[in-house]
Order: C-alpha cells, then structure tokens, then sequence
C-alpha cells in the first residue's frame, strides 16, 4: 500500500508543474491532505523510498516534512513512521517580529508603518457625546450598528452583498483567510507586502505565490502567470500599498479584473490607509463584485486603538466570517462603533483628515525630492510609507541606527528575498522643510551610491 501511496503523490507533483522543491512537495502532500486523498491518520512513504522515487535527495524530502510537521499537518510517531494529522498551525509571526523586534530605542522611529498621532483627531468630543449612549440592551443585537451600516454602504466602493465589523484590517485578513485558505492553497500576493499577511498564509499551510508591482500596481504579466498555477484567493492594497506606497491606477485596475474574470479566485482587497491616503480609491469589486471581499480600515486615518475594520462584498464569504465570529467574541464593541459613527460624522473630523492627507503628502514629497536629486532609487507617491533601495540591508539599518534613526528591514516584506530594501515611515518625520530634508539627506547617504544594480530606473533617469 506504502508503494501504491507513493506513486500517489508523485503522480500530484507531477501534476502540480513537477516542482520537486521542498516547498513544492509540501504543498502537493497539503492539497491532498485538504482533498482527503490523505485522510487523516494515513502513513506517509519514509524519506528514503519517496526521494528515491522523486529523484532528489533525503534533505530535500525531510524539509518537505518540516514544513507540513511546522503547520500541524503531519507527525512522526517514532518507530511506526509518519503520519497525516489535523493541521494546527505553527507557532508565532516570525516575519512581523523581525519588523518590530528592532535593537531598541530610537531617536527617530521611522520602522512602525503607524501614523503620526498628532495628525489623528480628538476624540474626546466624540467620547463625551457617547458615553450617555445606551449601546447594547442585547447579545442578540445586529453586530453592525444600523448607522454605521448605513454611512458604509453608501460610501462602498461597490454594492455589498453583506457587510459587518472586525477589531482592525489584521483580524479581517485573518478571519476571512480561515474561510477562503485551505492547507496547500496556492495564495497570490504582492512583493513586497504586509509581513503579517505572510505569516497569516505560511500558518495555515498556503503556498504564498508574490507577484511583482509597477508604478501602476500589481504587474500583469506575473498575474497572468500566477493565475495559470489556479490560486484559491488573491491579496492585494489598491492604494497606499504597505511597504511601497504605491497605489493602483484606474487602468490597471480594468486589466487586472479582466485576468480575473477567467479564474476562480477570492479577490482581497485592504484599503488599510483610508481617508490618508492621497490616490483615488479603485476595486476590483466594481467589475466582479460577488468574488471581491472589501476591507476598509479606519486605524491610520480616525485611530490605531478604534481597532475597527469593515469589511463588505461577495456575501457568502462575508457571512461566513460574521456567522463565525458569533462562536467567538460575537461583535466588534458598539461603543467603539459609536464613536466611529461621531467621527465619520464630525466636519471638524474630516477638516482633519483632509490636514493630515495634506501634511503626509508634503512630508513625503520633501523626502523623495532629495531622492531625486541625490539619485536614490525609491517606490512609493502615497501614504506614509517608502520602499527605498539600498547597496546592503543590513549596512543601512546600522548606518541609520548609530545616528538614532530606525527603518524597518525589506526582507521580511518580501516574497522573494532578491535584493535589499528598507520601509520607511516617512509619515513620522516632523518640523521644518530644512529638518524634513536633513533626514532625506541621512537616509540617501545611508542607501548607498553609485550603481543602480535592482533593475528599475533611479527617478530622474531617463
């Protein structure tokens, strides 16, 4: 039966484009563990005898089976050999801790991807006026409260089929990730992306598949690729993207819904900067809106601790993540909700918003005008963050890091660890246009001249 069992799955390689990678056969012995081909409790072929019969080595074979035992989905039981079990997941956000885990304090923190807290509004009007609120008579009660349901359909990119609210844009990606990510899902993203997102898709077993961006947004070309591998989900930013700020144009938004009208796939989309960013806000839910899950955060723009998202479009995945919440804290706080309704209705609110738009966009500007006359290759006209190039990541950050200035590493953002970049956080740089450039200055010199070795062109070359 072992010998039958190993014809199995090198018949699934085989069909999976022959990748005899660790990965690649990871991922085959996951989609089959998820189809039921490997029902649970099946014992797997020894080392030996399926390399042998791939054609690579033990080692290549054993890291295959590191990574299904790192998600839960396989164990060894000594002795009477390995076997398929019910995946748990691994352990903890290993790239999102090598963003934050930094060597300590700075000066000037440029690595947090947060907003600048002085360009939040005040709350406290909002707070006094809800705390004379009596929000919740029942756990019965609808989980949206009607107003704030009816201010976010309105101002939908496109018509939502259901919509509800979750604690922040990270617990929308998790939760509707558990409906849509199966064990060995082939997931597309962008390279870079959020490291979060990564770790979120590499527990629950997923091939993460990165596709490249342009100054348009996600390339085309690599989507079209990407899509030939018959992805289960699609995770995009369509403006502000984390890390490169670069936001996707009206045209590249009809000629990536085109491509994926022909497949199967979820389309994800975080509008994660909101009212902050500066780009006209495009969805692919417009064109394929019973496919299209929304998420609108409001953390940047109205407040980190509102730890409030919406999230809206095709319904049967939207009521899923809904339904599923009831097993657990039910609702997102109503008083929070509340105080999201007061804002979204406040003039003095959206005059604010409109000031700290302007204000990261000035700052912002200032930085990549000395980048573009000391020839620093950077990505990035929108939100709070730049993706700047640099000769070595690790050179830069101790350079940066012995003038107290902290940046985020590139490679934890990235998919495909083929060059070195850091993420700063620009929106963060306060004071003067002089003080402004003075830390340009820092930041150029600290990226490193000469040659543009990372295939793009330098602003200012032509």
């Amino acid at each position: 039966m072992l010998n039958d069992l190993v014809d199995i799955i090198v018949d699934a390689i085989a069909d999976a484009d022959d990748d005899h990678s660790a990965r690649g056969i990871a991922a085959a012995i996951g989609r089959m563990i998820t189809a039921g081909t490997l029902p649970l409790d099946a014992r797997l072929p020894t080392v030996r005898a399926l390399s042998k019969a791939l054609g690579v080595s033990p080692t290549t074979v054993s890291e295959a089976w590191q990574t299904l035992a790192a998600v839960g989905a396989i164990e060894a039981r000594g002795r009477l050999g390995t076997f398929v079990r019910q995946p748990v997941g691994p352990g903890g956000p290993q790239r999102y801790r090598r963003v934050t885990e930094g060597p300590g304090h700075f000066a000037l923190d440029l690595s947090s991807g947060t907003p600048d807290p002085e360009l939040l509004p005040d709350l406290a009007k909002v707070v006094a006026l809800v705390s004379r609120q009596s929000l919740t008579s029942s756990y019965l009660d609808q989980p949206v409260l009607p107003e704030l349901d009816t201010i976010l359909r309105n101002s939908w990119p496109f018509p939502a089929e259901d919509l509800t609210v979750v604690d922040g844009a990270m617990d929308a990606l998790d939760r509707i990730a558990q409906v849509v990510v199966r064990l060995g899902d082939r997931v597309v993203v962008e390279n870079p992306t959020f490291p979060p997102l990564i770790d979120l898709l590499e527990q629950l077993g997923a091939e993460v598949i990165g596709v490249d961006l342009d100054a348009e947004g996600i390339s085309v070309d690599g989507l079209r690729a990407a899509l030939e591998q018959h992805p289960t989900a699609v995770f995009l930013q369509p403006r502000a993207q984390n890390p490169t700020g670069i936001t996707m144009t009206a045209r590249r938004c009809i000629a990536v819904s085109k491509l994926l009208a022909d497949s199967d796939a979820v389309i994800v989309e975080d509008d994660h900067s909101g009212d902050i960013a500066s780009g006209e806000l495009v969805s692919i839910g417009t064109r394929l809106p019973r496919r299209t899950v929304h998420i609108r955060s409001f953390s940047k723009s109205h407040g980190p601790d509102l730890r409030l998202a919406a999230v809206g479009g095709a319904g049967d995945v939207v009521s899923a993540v809904a339904n599923r919440r009831l097993l657990g804290p039910g609702w997102s706080s109503r008083i929070l909700q509340a105080v999201l309704v007061g804002l979204l209705n406040d003039p003095a609110t959206a005059k604010m918003l409109r000031t700290a738009r302007d204000e990261y966009a000035r700052r912002r500007t200032l930085v990549t005008a000395v980048f573009d006359e000391r020839r620093v290759p950077f990505t990035g006209t929108d939100g709070i963050n730049l993706w700047l190039h640099v000769n070595d990541e690790r050179s830069a950050l101790l350079t940066l890091a012995a003038q107290g200035i902290g940046a985020a590493p590139g490679e934890p953002f990235m998919v495909r660890d083929d060059a070195d970049f850091l993420r700063v956080t620009v929106g963060l740089l306060q004071g003067s246009d002089d003080d402004i450039n003075a830390v340009a200055h820092r930041l150029a010199d600290a990226a490193g001249l000469g040659q543009d070795r990372f295939g793009v062109r330098r602003p200012g070359q032509r």
